[in-house]
């Protein structure tokens, strides 16, 4: 067995379009006022042929189509695209296909054609249950156009996810126990919790730069903040699977554990990334993130990447330990030894250990959940 097939297969396929671009948000979207569908779906059918010719014979897992809105997508083009894929990769029995949606873009009539598709499983951009706080946030939808669009998406999938983001400004610790309470009455198998990141480059981050976004939560309020939601969604029966991923036994996004279990993936679409291994070398992928330029290469007949790099036994080591930390099943000491030149600094874990950050399980090494509330501190010690 190759490294990668510890982790697994899947295809992440970017959409790089929104009806509005939040302020907070460093993802690669752009708004358009219009956009050729047709030619967007050749494209991604090309890069589908091109990769597939250097991947034949692996057995696909996961799809996501991540954004950007992907629920802006014609339902045809969906489908158009996953009829692509599985005509060039043999799928696991029950893949996991998974479409990112805002609220303001769920239509009843749109996410049948979605279902019908092939995709079953949506993960919806909620954010916040607080009109008031979605304003803030740049959302254009209110908290009864997520619950409206959230009913119809339960009522067309079985497997449904949604995003909410904690430390807003002025948002107090009860505040935020009573909106995630409702969350969860509301939630099918899956949540994501966020703290809000000012980002370098975003309308919050120039905001605050300036002297502005008063009334964000300190840090302590914060790391309250972040108890509050590992204590309350357990309550629930939606432990944390990852730092900000809950869901109940079985329902976790088993794309993003292609990711943190460091197995292969193809990134698709402008600012796409990715990681392949390729007769016994690991290369990371990356595309250009304007989407202009992005279709323009697609177009001429030009790979929709950039040259890619060759990624080290020591860098996919050090990956392995950043993503695999992440989870609460943690990382597999013997795989982390297999890819390092050196084993990991036994004082350093004995010393976490002692101080109830670290445990170690059948051969495993895995945060606490004291350690997980400051797992950046642990991966500094570890990866130094």
């Amino acid at each position: 067995m190759e490294d990668w097939q510890d982790g697994g297969f899947g295809l992440y396929l970017h959409w790089p379009f929104c009806q509005s671009k939040c302020p907070y948000c460093d993802f690669n979207s752009h708004v358009a006022a219009t956009i050729d569908q047709t030619r967007w779906r050749d494209a991604y059918l090309g890069e589908i042929k091109r990769l597939g010719a250097e991947t034949q014979g692996r057995v696909l897992q996961t799809v996501f189509f991540g954004g950007g809105t992907p629920s802006l997508m014609e339902p045809q083009v969906v489908a158009d695209v996953l009829e692509a894929m599985r005509a060039t990769w043999p799928m696991v029995n029950d893949p996991e296909i998974t479409l990112e949606a805002n609220p303001g873009s769920v239509e009843a009539g749109r996410f049948r054609g979605f279902r019908d598709a092939g995709v079953n499983r949506i993960s919806m951009g909620v954010q916040a249950l607080n009109d008031d706080d979605l304003r803030r946030l740049g959302r254009l939808h209110s908290v009864a156009e997520a619950r409206a669009a959230f009913d119809i998406a339960r009522g067309t999938f079985d497997r449904v996810s949604f995003d909410l983001i904690y430390a807003r400004q002025d948002q107090t610790l009860g505040a935020w126990r009573q909106e995630l309470t409702e969350a969860l009455s509301m939630a099918v198998d899956h949540l994501s919790m966020y703290q809000l990141t000012i980002e370098d480059g975003t309308a919050f981050g120039d905001r605050f730069a300036r002297g502005g976004l008063k009334g964000l939560p300190d840090e302590d309020v914060q790391a309250d903040m972040y108890e509050v939601t590992q204590e309350v969604c357990a309550a629930h029966g939606m432990p944390a699977y990852e730092v900000s991923n809950h869901a109940a036994a079985g329902a976790e996004s088993r794309h993003n554990l292609v990711y943190w279990r460091m197995g292969d993936y193809l990134g698709i679409g402008p600012g796409a990334h990715g990681r392949l291994t390729l007769n016994g070398l690991r290369w990371a992928t990356e595309a250009p993130r304007a989407p202009g330029d992005w279709l323009a290469r697609v177009e001429r007949g030009v790979a929709g990447e950039l040259p890619r790099e060759a990624v080290s036994r020591e860098d996919q080591a050090t990956e392995y330990l950043l993503m695999s930390m992440r989870l609460a099943e943690g990382m597999d000491v013997a795989r982390y030894e297999r890819l390092s030149p050196a084993p990991l600094p036994a004082d350093r874990v004995a010393r976490l250990e002692d101080l109830g950050l670290l445990q170690q399980v059948e051969g495993r090494l895995m945060a606490t959940s004291s350690g997980r509330a400051v797992l950046n501190g642990i991966l500094r010690e570890l990866a130094a």
